[in-house]
């Protein structure tokens, strides 16, 4: 199971997206909540409702 790049979140099999960027390193994301948030460059630490 993947882990999402954003929260940490452990993701199910068959659930989230892979995004691949041109450098080649893939990232999960487990909602588009978490995707939207990584392009919006913010930091996880500084988002109340991310666990880690």
């Amino acid at each position: 199971m993947p882990k999402c790049s954003f929260c940490g979140k452990m993701i199910p099999d068959n659930e989230g997206h892979m995004y691949v960027p041109n450098t080649g390193k893939s990232k999960w994301y487990c909602s588009s909540k978490c995707r939207k948030n990584e392009k919006l460059k913010r930091l996880p630490r500084k988002v109340k409702w991310v666990k880690e």
